[in-house]
């Protein structure tokens, strides 16, 4: 129940994101952006990402995959989701557009590198896009 709770917060968290205008991010406009899945079978967790832009970004602008250890991955998610649950948590004092849900993203169980990996490049792609900065010394800049 906990886990369908969670796929369902995430998704319409992503589908909140999608209906946030345009990104500044430019991409090709014949083709189709597909929503981006973040899952790890083994621990039946799915994240379903639907924002216009960062398919074109996780293909063309991310760090490839193996640039980064998971331990920095999972050190940097753990900085951002801090941060963004935060926000999410403050609604007068930050943007409901764009923090809409809480993401749970618990430091104890290991998600593996492709989770991890999506979600640190979801949380670059999103400084950039709406040009904020959620800390930990690491902004939306692409090193």
């Amino acid at each position: 129940m906990k886990l369908l709770k969670q796929l369902l917060i995430l998704f319409s968290f992503g589908l909140f994101l999608y209906a946030c205008g345009s990104s500044p991010i430019k991409k090709n406009s014949t083709t189709e952006e597909k929503p981006v899945v973040i899952a790890n079978d083994s621990l039946e967790y799915e994240v379903i990402i639907i924002d216009p832009g960062f398919n074109f970004f996780l293909a063309s602008v991310a760090k490839p995959e193996g640039f980064y250890s998971q331990n920095y991955l999972e050190a940097r998610n753990r900085v951002w989701v801090l941060e963004w649950n935060n926000r999410a948590r403050n609604p007068i004092q930050f943007n409901t557009n764009i923090y809409e849900n809480i993401v749970d993203y618990q430091s104890t169980i290991d998600y593996g590198y492709d989770v991890n990996y999506k979600l640190f490049n979801y949380f670059l792609f999103a400084q950039q896009k709406y040009k904020m900065n959620l800390g930990g010394g690491f902004s939306g800049r692409i090193r």
